[in-house]
């Protein structure tokens, strides 16, 4: 039993640290499906992080705090459009200035305004996202193997968690059952038909970035409301870099982009599982080198585990109306 609750644990411990991956990932789908490459997934949670916590702590509330997040993520998924779409300037710069941005404002804001250097104050219970107890949890959580699984892997997380699994059937519907999506995969693919039934290329990509600015937002209000209580300098932590890899890993695809994200969420829990522990035939591995697995696991998974990966064809590349 003491290796299948180590398990569980280490389960519980992937969905966790899976949730901003697969938000940031879901985000990232949305604007490269619609031929906006978006670097910017990291800048934009770090934003969305640093706002949500600061509202909740301000106005304490939870909701408050989300909805702030959300905002101020749209807000910057909306200046990568104005540079990429309405002004057709390079994308990868345009999403490395927004990531630029992000983390040297959110310092400057945070020790101007609470003096903590550059942290926020940290949040009360009403000011985050407690986890949800589902009904009958704690009455059989000592039951044998469907205990554990209902009461630890089921049970006990925070609306985000359930938020950010639900989109993946939401996606996958918006995608391939929907006009909306349609649409949005068809200008990823050749704009100029698009644009030539009549469709603004330009508010079709300019939709798909605020689906991204909403995800990413409710990504980073994730870290800094339910996982951090608070939000610390850099706290995203390369996790809008890793959403980028599992979402090519994925191959642009909201289910597989689940699963990917998945695997990249118990590789970091299993390296902090490991942190200190000796392994066979190698005892006791150096703390950083356990820290530095997850990264190094994805660039070898992206090397040479996937095959290859086909982009939208138009993804990256301004969309210019011909006269």
């Amino acid at each position: 039993m003491d290796t299948f609750n180590a398990i569980i644990q280490v389960l519980d411990s992937t969905i966790r640290l899976s949730v901003p991956l697969l938000l940031a990932c879901l985000a990232g789908l949305y604007s490269e499906r619609a031929g906006i490459f978006d670097i910017g997934l990291e800048g934009k949670m770090l934003v969305g992080a640093f706002a949500g916590a600061s509202a909740a702590a301000v106005f304490h509330s939870a909701l408050i705090g989300l909805g702030t997040a959300v905002l101020i993520s749209v807000a910057f998924a909306l200046v990568h459009g104005f540079a990429s779409i309405t002004h057709r300037g390079n994308q990868i710069v345009s999403g490395v200035a927004i990531n630029f941005i992000a983390a040297g404002s959110t310092i400057i804001l945070g020790q101007a305004w609470f003096s903590q250097g550059g942290r926020t104050p940290a949040l009360q219970p009403g000011e985050r996202f407690e986890a949800i107890i589902w009904p009958g949890a704690d009455a059989i959580k000592d039951v044998p193997v469907i205990g554990p699984i209902y009461a630890e892997l089921i049970s006990g997380h925070s609306i985000l968690v359930y938020f950010a699994f639900a989109m993946v059937p939401f996606t996958w519907w918006v995608l391939f059952r929907t006009r909306f999506g349609l649409r949005m995969r068809a200008v990823g693919e050749n704009p100029a038909a698009v644009d030539t039934a009549g469709i603004s290329v330009a508010w079709l990509r300019y939709r798909a970035l605020i689906c991204t600015g909403i995800l990413t937002g409710v990504a980073g209000a994730y870290l800094s409301m339910v996982q951090n209580g608070g939000f610390v300098k850099d706290m995203t932590a390369g996790k809008g870099y890793i959403a980028l890899a599992a979402l090519i890993f994925a191959k642009w695809k909201p289910v597989n982009a689940m699963f990917a994200c998945l695997l990249f969420g118990f590789l970091d829990a299993a390296s902090i599982r490991l942190q200190g522990s000796p392994l066979p035939l190698v005892g006791k591995v150096p703390a950083q080198f356990m820290q530095a697995l997850p990264y190094v696991l994805t660039v070898i998974l992206l090397a040479g585990f996937i095959g290859k990966a086909i982009p939208p064809r138009a993804g990256g590349v301004p969309y210019v109306k011909e006269r």
